[in-house]
């Protein structure tokens, strides 16, 4: 329906980067279309040996793709040999939001690698590993053992140093031979291509060879991975010259002795190729024209060039070819009768090559699957190796994975941030986060007070940072880290209007909350920066608040980190055990104030938000109007409940109640006639309004 594709559309552009959607015929997902095309496509009589069988969901999916490909591609999709199933409880699936906020592929403003995670961790040497290296990043591992496996690789490689530097000599030595055996599968792979293959095949053997003593676990599935091609080495060297031409049509392409018949045919014109060769120089001695050249064009063919100044001196047996401005241009019967004999053979060579070059490619074909694996294995060590040395030059650490519900970093950086600052100048902090009962491992739910431009979004995303490299595989930016496993990572960091949908930034802010709210599970980890503040105070706050308590106080408690500037929600703690404040630690002598970046126990007493506009360039007349208003509305200011210092609103354990009552109280103050009022008429509105709170 209509309804259907439109809820599935706006799921799209929500949770995939860039999509680009086309919606095609129904017909394409009809099982029966859907099961002939596989069936065709991996040579099988019945569904069972690829383990579709009676998987219709899987069958029609795949089937469309297979459908949609072959008639975009309108020719055989002969590269695609094997059907991986891949199961969603294998890996985290990470939102479009999430992968923008935490910059996981690319910087927010300005879209570059630099700056990002893949901008730390790519230190790969081939394309095929830096592809990898950008699913496993949009792909962390949610399986225990997995992860731990992927860790001791790099492990092996770190302690293995040796094998580190000749290992990444010889990958520089590897082209993309993923994309090679494609094209060479789908006919159009040149004989560069081949020359390239040969040349990534003659790494393979060292590669292999390195890795053969190093006792990991991954490492010897990737050794096995690594085939041994040297007969289709042998093949690619005796058929395809060392430094063929672009093209494939046009001849010089394969090696002498390698076909007797191409031999015969090249032998056939050499000694006229021999004569064209030596005419320039024979004829310049014959004529005495000292400027006579011999050359050829796909127009005219061979010619002798001679400028008009000797024209004169040019033999009666030379025949006018072409006229130009400064030159003649003749040929000789004996010339004509050599080109005629060395263009007819060279025709025939040129054919002759082509269909030989076609051959050599089909006999490539039976390569193809054990040409993929070993792609896959050399960009797998590809990555480990990318991870060790970033591991080693950034000073990185071994993680602890569980299955645990606790998330206890110490001395925690962001990998970015860090890199960019260099020289020890980033200030690490430590994060605490469990779903256990027993101190000190019973917070689920972090609020972060403190000003802006002080921290709290670095140390939210540096948290969520450290979680998905430390289940990528990767060693992490800490002094100490121990991950109970994560399902999923949720952030909601900053909005924007979506004008184009209509949406206002907060519709957007709240649409993002409710996509979190309703995904999350208890192995979550949810990073919340600024829930509510795209609406008017109390709305907001009774927004933020009601949330911080659900993720807090059911019983199905998610490990939250919530940033906020409502400092009524550092109430939370007093009255939830499972919440814990933090803020960020500022240097404030009156005069200066410094911001320390240090993550410290226990609420901010100030917002500092007329020094942030100092330090953004706001003009110092507007800086000072609102230093004059802000002291006019923290003096008039309504304090209700406890702590009047702070000017916190106290809520009740309804959200909802709580901010009905507020708003009566309020109207109800305002209502009084402070001037008119009498004695007894204030104690009784004073006792009218205590039954209200």
């Amino acid at each position: 329906s209509k309804d259907t594709e439109g809820k599935l559309l706006d799921y799209l552009n929500n949770n995939l980067i860039s999509p680009y959607i086309n919606i095609i015929d129904d017909s394409y997902y009809k099982i029966s279309n859907c099961k002939d095309i596989i069936l065709r496509q991996f040579k099988v009589n019945t569904l069972i040996p690829i383990g579709l069988d009676g998987r219709d969901e899987i069958i029609s999916s795949c089937g469309s793709l297979l459908l949609y490909i072959l008639e975009t591609e309108m020719q055989d999709l002969t590269n695609i040999k094997q059907l991986e199933i891949r199961n969603n409880k294998d890996y985290m699936i990470l939102d479009k939001s999430t992968v923008r906020n935490l910059e996981l592929l690319e910087t927010i403003y300005e879209g570059k690698a630099k700056g990002s995670l893949i901008g730390v961790l790519n230190k790969t040497k081939t394309s095929m590993g830096e592809r990898l290296l950008k699913r496993y990043i949009r792909e962390p591992l949610i399986n225990t053992d997995e992860i731990i496996k992927r860790q001791n690789a790099i492990e092996s490689l770190i302690n293995n140093n040796i094998a580190k530097k000749e290992l990444n000599n010889q990958l520089k030595k590897i082209y993309d031979f993923q994309r090679l055996t494609s094209k060479i599968a789908k006919g159009r792979a040149n004989a560069r291509d081949l020359i390239s293959l040969k040349q990534t095949l003659s790494a393979l053997p060292e590669i292999k060879k390195i890795l053969q003593p190093i006792n990991s676990v991954l490492i010897k599935e990737i050794y096995k991975n690594l085939d041994n091609f040297d007969d289709l080495y042998e093949l690619i060297h005796n058929s395809i010259v060392e430094e063929p031409p672009a093209t494939i049509k046009e001849g010089n392409i394969i090696n002498e002795g390698y076909s007797i018949e191409l031999d015969y045919l090249k032998e056939s014109i050499k000694s006229a190729k021999s004569w064209i060769l030596n005419l320039e120089s024979s004829e310049k001695e014959r004529t005495g024209i000292k400027t006579l050249k011999v050359g050829y064009n796909k127009i005219f063919g061979y010619y002798i060039d001679v400028s008009k100044s000797q024209i004169n001196n040019v033999p009666d047996e030379y025949i006018r070819k072409q006229t130009l401005v400064n030159n003649e241009r003749y040929v000789t019967p004996e010339l004509k009768e050599k080109e005629s004999l060395v263009i007819t053979a060279e025709a025939k060579i040129n054919k002759l090559e082509y269909e030989i070059f076609q051959e050599i490619r089909e006999k490539i074909i039976p390569y193809i699957i054990r040409l993929q694996k070993a792609s896959k294995a050399v960009a797998e060590i590809d990555v480990l190796l990318s991870l060790s040395e970033v591991a080693i030059r950034n000073n990185y650490i071994k993680p602890i994975i569980d299955d645990s519900g606790i998330i206890d970093i110490k001395e925690g950086r962001h990998p970015s941030i860090e890199e960019i600052l260099g020289d020890n100048i980033f200030v690490p902090n430590d994060t605490l986060i469990s779903l256990d009962d027993k101190p000190p491992y019973d917070k689920s739910m972090l609020i972060i007070t403190g000003p802006n431009m002080s921290g709290k979004s670095t140390y939210m995303r540096q948290t969520a940072l450290i979680v998905l490299m430390a289940q990528i595989g990767s060693y992490v930016p800490a002094s100490y880290a121990r991950i109970g496993i994560v399902d999923r990572v949720f952030t909601r960091i900053g909005a924007s209007d979506n004008l184009s949908y209509g949406q206002s930034t907060f519709f957007v802010e709240m649409s993002e909350l409710a996509n979190i709210l309703r995904n999350a599970t208890t192995k979550s980890l949810i990073i919340l920066d600024e829930v509510g503040r795209g609406t008017s105070t109390f709305d907001g706050l009774s927004i933020a608040w009601a949330v911080a308590d659900y993720l807090s106080t059911n019983e199905d408690a998610i490990r939250t980190m919530f940033a906020t500037h409502y400092h009524e929600l550092t109430l939370l703690e007093s009255q939830n055990k499972k919440v814990k404040n933090l803020s960020v630690a500022v240097s404030d002598d009156g005069k200066d104030v410094v911001f320390l970046h240090k993550i410290v126990e226990g609420p901010a007493n100030k917002s500092y938000g007329i020094h942030v506009a100092k330090i953004a360039g706001v003009p110092s007349k507007i800086r000072i109007s609102a230093e004059k208003k802000l002291k006019e509305l923290e003096k008039s200011s309504l304090s209700i409940g406890i702590n009047n210092n702070m000017g916190q609103i106290k809520f009740f354990d309804e959200i909802d109640d709580a901010t009905s009552n507020n708003d009566k109280l309020i109207d109800a103050l305002y209502d009084v006639e402070i001037d008119n009022i009498t004695p007894i008429d204030a104690l009784n509105k004073l006792n009218e309004l205590k039954q209200m709170i």
